[in-house]
């Protein structure tokens, strides 16, 4: 029974032992965790920059030929000859087409030939006129017959005028029979073959021709921007650039030119072209584009990625990370985000480290790993 009672004793001095160190190490617990300095958070740095910053307006535009020429025949008559080829660039007065040319030329020598009937005719009417009014004082011609004969000399004077008009009128026609371009540009598809008999009220062309270097570009901007670009359009044209659809690629830089007369009072636009040099010919005639405008520029001012600046209750945000690598939740003021860049007039300065991502884990105070961004491939390094 001793033996019973000391075993018991034993093993109830080492369950509370047991119960002692778990106790103890219980209260060391909190202890240690509180000791140890909270993970700091992993978040992309950016640094504030200054740079100039354009202000534009965005808008979609149709390319639209400088000049667009409909090639039509003035005479009637058969092609013979075709002098260009489709796609072709010509010059003014270059040779397009050339119709059968023998009836203006018959008719020009038949003009030709009857004035000079006429002025034989006139020659000798005149000499009886001059004889007629040497007789006349003599008695061996009435006055009768020297007004006849002086009528019929301002008849074929009038018949000759009558004659050059003619002729005028078929060396007309006899160039027509030729037809040329005229402006510089670039010839479309050949709607008439050689050997077709052509009129000259023929609704269709034979040909068209489009001037392509310069070119327009025709757009529309709402209403209420009007102000703002006939403000900035005083000192000097406002500039003007071309992107591919998508808008990732720039293809070319005009010059404002147009701004309409009236608004379009069924859309509330306002119409406007640009005049482009296209030299390299990037625009073509019919074509959509992006285009931008330029209204003026923001100079040297503070600048972050878009993402950097983050929406809260009361506005705009973003989190500046302090020499010790602990954030600070800042309240700025952004006055335009564009092409990914925030222009940031207010709570930030120029040099200050700021999160441009990982904001969502962040509180005012947190500690952050900061990592710089990686260079995106083919950029200069």
């Amino acid at each position: 029974m001793a033996r019973r009672a000391i075993g018991a004793v034993g093993i109830i001095g080492l369950a509370a032992i047991g119960v002692i160190c778990w106790l103890a190490l219980r209260s060391q617990a909190p202890i240690a965790a509180a000791q140890t300095a909270p993970q700091a958070i992993p978040v992309t740095a950016g640094v504030v920059a200054a740079q100039d910053v354009p202000i534009f307006l965005n808008a979609i535009g149709t390319v639209q030929a400088y000049n667009m020429v409909a090639i039509k025949s003035r005479v009637d008559g058969q092609i013979v000859r075709i002098d260009f080829k489709e796609g072709q660039d010509v010059k003014s007065g270059d040779p397009l087409f050339q119709i059968d040319a023998r009836p203006f030329q018959a008719a020009l020598d038949q003009a030709q030939a009857s004035k000079q009937k006429d002025e034989a005719q006139l020659a000798g009417a005149q000499l009886d006129l001059e004889r007629y009014e040497k007789l006349i004082g003599t008695g061996y011609q009435t006055r009768q017959s020297y007004d006849n004969q002086k009528a019929t000399v301002a008849q074929l004077q009038a018949a000759i005028k009558g004659d050059e008009a003619q002729i005028s009128t078929a060396k007309l026609n006899l160039s027509y029979a030729d037809i040329r371009s005229p402006i510089d540009g670039r010839t479309g598809a050949r709607l008439v073959d050689k050997g077709n008999l052509v009129h000259a009220n023929d609704n269709n062309p034979l040909v068209m021709v489009t001037e392509v270097k310069p070119i327009f570009v025709s757009f529309t901007l709402p209403q209420e921007t009007l102000g703002d670009v006939r403000e900035n359009h005083k000192g000097s044209p406002l500039a003007v650039y071309a992107y591919t659809g998508d808008g990732k690629k720039q293809l070319a830089e005009g010059k404002l030119t147009l701004i309409d007369n009236t608004i379009d009072q069924a859309t509330g636009t306002i119409h406007l072209k640009a005049r482009f040099d296209n030299e390299d010919e990037p625009l073509w005639p019919g074509q959509f584009v992006g285009l931008r405008v330029v209204l003026s520029t923001r100079r040297d001012v503070a600048t972050v990625p878009s993402q950097t600046v983050q929406n809260g209750p009361n506005g705009h945000y973003a989190y500046v990370i302090k020499p010790d690598n602990t954030v600070e939740r800042r309240e700025v003021e952004v006055a335009s985000i564009q092409d990914g860049i925030a222009v940031v007039t207010k709570g930030l300065a120029t040099g200050e480290r700021v999160v441009v991502d990982g904001q969502y884990r962040l509180t005012n105070g947190a500690r952050v790993n900061p990592q710089v961004p990686p260079t995106p491939a083919g950029a200069a390094g």
